[in-house]
């Protein structure tokens, strides 16, 4: 499985490698980092962890190319750290791989248990926003089945979002596919200062698969 998951990763890097070079007159972005701070986490119609969530973000960017780890904690113990890589063309599609990873589970990074790979691809043109995901191996630790499934479309129009996605394997209770998430967000920035403004964002989520409904309020900094 890793030597499978490590052709897909190389050749994802050369593909991305041809753009960057196409693209040599632009300047490239440096090392960017982010702090988002949510009243708890919703993952796709999912809650996962408890409480409060802390969600930092660490990622280089150059050209379509962008290289960085994702990851969500809060004060009961939950934690995750995610590694991905992924490319945006001109076009509006985007290709990508993510690596989730629950390092408080158990079980070393390196161990085909302790993490869930994905395949991501997205397409975006004006405000809709389609993707499709694709989990490639079962991991007892992470509780993904293998071949899990996921397809979103989002459209987002003034300051308001809408959010319908489905999926199988973890996604859902019973891992068959079903819906399992239909959100409506809304967002605004807020003034502190001339040179300083926070992001505040809010979403009502409801998971019919499991018959939940959720809010989730945050900011970002």
């Amino acid at each position: 499985m890793k030597k499978k998951i490590t052709l897909i990763v190389f050749t994802l890097l050369a593909i991305c490698t041809l753009n960057v070079k196409a693209q040599e007159e632009e300047k490239a972005s440096p090392f960017t980092a982010g702090a988002d701070f949510y009243s708890n986490y919703v993952w796709r119609g999912s809650l996962l962890g408890t409480g409060p969530a802390f969600q930092p973000s660490v990622k280089y960017s150059t050209g379509g190319l962008t290289i960085g780890v994702w990851g969500s904690f809060d004060a009961a113990g939950y934690a995750e750290a995610d590694p991905y890589i992924s490319y945006a063309f001109s076009s509006g599609l985007s290709l990508g791989i993510t690596d989730y990873y629950y390092p408080r589970a158990g079980g070393s990074f390196t161990a085909d248990s302790t993490n869930a790979v994905e395949l991501n691809l997205g397409y975006t043109v004006g405000g809709l926003s389609l993707s499709a995901n694709y989990i490639l191996n079962e991991a007892s630790v992470a509780a993904s089945a293998g071949k899990d499934k996921y397809f979103q479309a989002a459209y987002a129009f003034k300051n308001c979002s809408l959010t319908v996605g489905a999926g199988d394997g973890w996604h859902t209770s019973d891992g068959k596919f079903n819906i399992c998430n239909i959100g409506i967000g809304t967002g605004k920035v807020i003034k502190i200062t001339d040179s300083f403004s926070i992001p505040v964002t809010g979403q009502v989520v409801f998971n019919p698969e499991k018959n939940q409904m959720f809010m989730v309020v945050g900011f970002s900094l």
